[in-house]
């Protein structure tokens, strides 16, 4: 369960998330990087693209500001059944993935925690607001503020550039 500390948010820094162990994480600790939220999944076809490309991104720019957020949910086909243990172990041990995993998430209804709602407001997809499917991803600037939301089927290298950008790296 992800937790909202304010009524009025106007930035992902004012938010409280839960961490895999069921810690709160205030998302104010990544002031000044550039993050990159995603909703993952372990058993779906988009896994082991999004994930290997998650990794180089966070590889090359991870030391130059970029946080990749990665939010476990099992709202599209049940796709994510493990507990978080198992989702971090999956991630971990198959992709050697460095990233922070989340808490497992609901992204659309009304169980979607505050911080997707107010990304999704942020930016609109293809159906208004709601999450199309695993691996929809959002780009957040230094300032917490979401510059941009990309499908599912964006592939994340190829939104380097605009990390790149964001981060100052021309």
């Amino acid at each position: 369960m992800t937790t909202d500390s304010t009524k009025n948010p106007t930035s992902v820094y004012d938010f409280t998330v839960k961490d895999s162990k069921g810690d709160d994480v205030d998302l104010a600790t990544y002031k000044g990087k550039v993050l990159f939220i995603i909703n993952v999944a372990s058993k779906c076809g988009l896994t082991n693209s999004n994930y290997a490309q998650l990794n180089q991104l966070y590889h090359n720019y991870k030391d130059k500001g970029l946080e990749i957020l990665a939010f476990p949910c099992n709202q599209f086909g049940e796709e994510e059944p493990g507990s978080n243990d198992q989702i971090v172990d999956f991630v971990c041990t198959r992709f050697k993935s460095e990233f922070p995993i989340f808490d497992k998430i609901e992204v659309n209804g009304d169980n979607s925690i505050p911080l997707y709602k107010f990304l999704k407001t942020a930016k609109w997809g293809i159906f208004k607001d709601d999450i199309q499917w695993n691996f929809a991803k959002f780009l957040v600037d230094r300032d917490g503020q979401v510059v941009d939301r990309y499908y599912p089927t964006t592939a994340p290298l190829s939104v380097e550039q605009d990390i790149r950008k964001l981060l100052g790296i021309v």
